[in-house]
């Protein structure tokens, strides 16, 4: 056997095993082809995705940057190297890998979907469907191509193409966990067809608790819209229980977290703080998760003036590139114990350049990232002229709300009762602590009166943002822009109040949850009488 079989074969060996996870061995292959040829791309390449795989970033990173000073028309590696750099907050470097890429015009379905989803991490929807449309016209029939078209189509409101969609991913594969999930997401639920369909699915599935977690979810969600509620809430419990089991979440590192935070930001840290930039651009929405944030935002957007740059990592990434935090972990006390001592207009010009290409053409932008709100301080120190706009939602409707999301990877806290209580009390207390000691520098806002009464709100909001009125605020569902949170389907109709007070639907069963509240000294709900601080 020639060098060049020999080689050929260790890559087929090594990319067959890592298509079926076996990292170990596809590892080794690639490692025993570059000592027989430095050079070689493929090996190189393979090197990179297992690295993706096994969350080696730096490793996949100096991959695929080795793959492309040997092959500058690697479209793939180029397209990897953008979403990288993307997740670094790298924008500037992520956007030049995929000017590369798209230099290549590349025709390969896999690198036309990658370069769909870092389009989507931009906020660029538009262009990013037309890349994932293209994927799937070069291969057609392959269901994560379609997944991925389906939901950009749900971000714009198509959600008519989109559920055709997910339904031809279920036909060509009956036991696809997502699509489903997908679908009951995106459409109400007008009898128990497809719920006796996933139970039957489900129970094929014991050993795979991720599969397990959406099938739940999907089936508490078509309980719940028709009206069965022990059925959903006995779903929504077992999706939560699932879900826990494949996540790791460190209470304690949260407790130093918030202990951290309340130590180091006192109003004697912001007055010794120098400057920050000017810029009067950024407008934050922040809070918990599933409490009308994306609702505000479209308010917000829907002004001729302001721009939405969706839920933006870009502050938080700032911090750590500043202060050299490598810890895998999104946020903890070391990193704001870093970021305490930072130059504070280095960080809002960090930020300000890195968000460049997602804060639009106009004079304001919207980062709605809800998470914003640990940072505070940090915002205005380094931006004291941005607008802070806190949402607030009664605690037991906030807590059940995410209780029965199934997010992504974020806010691991929400799959069992009690943890989503405790979060959600050291949150409480830290708003209170942020209020108190840097009064009138945000908005308190109840999702609670937004919904029952926009016209007053909505004009209050744009007052506080220093905007003129303009009616078309009161108009925010008719917008045409892309929503890529859980509320994409909600927020493209008028605001409603049938969220209010849901929990109460299930409060023998979420029993955990408000005693929790309860023994934290959280109301279950607010009221004018609520020590929250004065709402503006």
């Amino acid at each position: 056997m020639s060098r060049v079989e020999t080689l050929q074969r260790l890559l087929d060996r090594g990319f067959a095993a890592l298509s079926r996870g076996d990292l170990d061995t596809a590892g080794r292959c690639c490692r025993e082809a570059i000592g027989q040829q430095q050079d070689l791309v493929p090996a190189h390449f393979l090197v990179g995705l297992v690295a993706l795989e096994a969350r080696d970033r730096p490793t996949a990173f100096s991959a695929f940057q080795s793959v492309v000073r040997l092959d500058r028309d690697h479209a793939a590696a180029w397209a990897q190297l953008a979403r990288l750099y993307l997740g670094e907050g790298q924008v500037r470097l992520a956007d030049a890998a995929l000017r590369e890429t798209r230099r290549l015009q590349p025709d390969d379905p896999v690198v036309l979907d990658l370069v769909g989803i870092v389009l989507s991490q931009m906020g660029e929807h538009g262009a990013a469907q037309a890349f994932f449309a293209r994927a799937n016209t070069r291969r057609p029939g392959h269901p994560p191509f379609m997944l991925n078209l389906a939901n950009n189509l749900v971000y714009h409101g198509d959600t008519a193409r989109a559920d055709q969609i997910f339904r031809d991913i279920i036909h060509l594969q009956p036991d696809s966990p997502q699509a489903h999930w997908a679908l009951a997401s995106s459409v109400k639920a007008r009898d128990s067809r497809h719920i006796e369909t996933m139970q039957q699915l489900l129970s094929r599935r014991g050993g795979n608790p991720r599969a397990r977690a959406f099938y739940h979810y999907a089936i508490g969600k078509e309980f719940e819209d028709l009206q069965q509620w022990p059925e959903a809430f006995a779903a929504f419990s077992a999706g939560a229980a699932a879900r826990r089991g494949t996540v790791e979440y460190d209470e304690s590192a949260e407790v130093a977290l918030f202990e951290a935070l309340e130590n180091l930001f006192t109003p004697e840290w912001l007055a010794a703080q120098p400057p920050g930039d000017p810029d009067p651009g950024p407008i934050f929405v922040l809070g918990q998760p599933r409490t009308g944030t994306t609702l505000v935002e479209r308010i917000i957007t829907s002004h001729s003036q302001v721009h939405s740059a969706g839920e933006l990592q870009q502050f938080g990434l700032a911090l750590r590139r500043l202060s050299d935090y490598r810890d895998p972990r999104r946020f903890s006390a070391e990193l704001f114990r870093r970021a305490a001592e930072l130059d504070p207009r280095a960080v809002g010009r960090l930020y300000l350049q890195t968000s460049a290409r997602m804060r639009g053409n106009t004079p304001r932008f919207v980062d709605k990232l809800p998470q914003n709100y640990l940072l505070l301080p940090l915002i205005l120190a380094a931006l004291p002229n941005a607008r802070i706009v806190h949402l607030v939602r009664d605690p037991m409707d906030a807590c059940f709300a995410s209780f029965k999301q199934l997010f992504a990877d974020a806010y691991l806290h929400s799959y069992d009762q009690g943890e989503m209580a405790r979060h959600h009390a050291r949150y409480f207390r830290l708003m209170q602590c942020w209020r108190e000691r840097f009064p009138g520098r945000l908005l308190d806002l109840r999702y609670e009166d937004v919904a029952r009464d926009l016209a007053p709100h909505a004009r209050q909001l744009i007052e506080f943002l220093g905007l003129p009125w303009e009616d078309a605020c009161l108009d925010f569902h008719r917008q045409d822009s892309a929503v890529t949170t859980a509320s994409a389907v909600q927020v493209r109709e008028p605001a409603h109040t049938r969220s209010i007070g849901r929990w109460q639907r299930y409060a023998d069963a979420l029993q955990p949850m408000r005693q929790t509240l309860a023994a934290a000294g959280v109301p279950e709900s607010l009221d004018a009488a609520t020590p929250m601080g004065v709402y503006p």
